[in-house]
């Protein structure tokens, strides 16, 4: 809510996450939140604190993270995001910056997300794809692939897909769609090999796209039989698996009615 004077600002912001500790604020570490904060701090002159519309972890990327922050007074919005870009080192930036309703949460009032995680079967890492893809050092069936990527849409209790440590209330998320798709998110249209999976869903858990991805290559690949995916999804959790690195994943875009 508004307080006293202030104005509720929304900002879509991205990120090369290689750098960061993460999203969230952690004492002591460079992360993304605190980036923001200290900049938004500096041009208010006062503390501003910054809400996400979800962690990222330390590592991963993003091209369409949102927040929402309470700012002293209206601003010149596109003058606010230039002097927010101008201010942040060049693995962050603020892509637009608009006035939002008081009742605007960028967590609370998002109603999906889609993220990608990237790979490469090239048989050897290229140097400017290597950040932002895993590279695979396996053969892998992508039919048998974009097969299983298929079979796991739907409303379910993903709670066999999350990671210990996670506190959501819930573990039942709807999975819209998930594609394989040629072609990474990030670097050079004609580097070797890059592939993605994309994920659109009303809601996401703890290391659940790393934790799908690195159990559907596995089974792709032929380490693990398909009926682990079933197991996996009726599992109580927590994740026992292969978790996909963090330097893959990218937050694509958070969805709002």
């Amino acid at each position: 809510m508004r307080g006293q004077g202030n104005v509720n600002i929304k900002a879509t912001v991205r990120y090369d996450g290689s750098g960061f500790a993460g999203w969230q604020v952690q004492p002591g570490l460079r992360t993304v939140q605190g980036e923001l904060e200290r900049v938004l701090s500096t041009i208010a002159s006062r503390a501003i604190s910054v809400r996400g519309a979800g962690r990222t972890d330390a590592g991963a990327h993003a091209l369409g993270q949102v927040c929402n922050f309470q700012w002293p007074l209206e601003p010149d919005t596109e003058k606010l995001r230039r002097s927010i870009s101008g201010m942040l080192s060049p693995d962050l930036r603020a892509e637009s910056v608009e006035v939002a309703p008081d009742d605007f949460d960028a967590r609370f009032s998002a109603t999906g997300k889609r993220y990608a995680y990237a790979f490469s079967f090239a048989k050897f890492p290229d140097p400017f794809t290597a950040r932002y893809a895993w590279l695979v050092p396996w053969p892998v069936d992508l039919q048998r692939l974009a097969e299983l990527a298929g079979h796991i849409t739907g409303r379910r209790d993903f709670a066999g897909f999350q990671c210990a440590g996670a506190s959501s209330a819930t573990t039942v998320r709807t999975l819209h769609s998930v594609e394989l798709i040629e072609g990474g998110f990030a670097g050079p249209v004609d580097a070797e090999g890059l592939w993605r999976l994309e994920f659109r869903g009303d809601a996401f858990l703890y290391k659940m796209v790393r934790n799908l991805t690195g159990t559907l290559i596995d089974i792709a690949r032929g380490l693990l039989p398909a009926s682990t995916l079933d197991e996996r999804l009726t599992s109580p959790g927590p994740y026992r698996g292969y978790t996909a690195p963090a330097h893959g994943l990218v937050l694509m875009a958070v969805e709002y009615e």
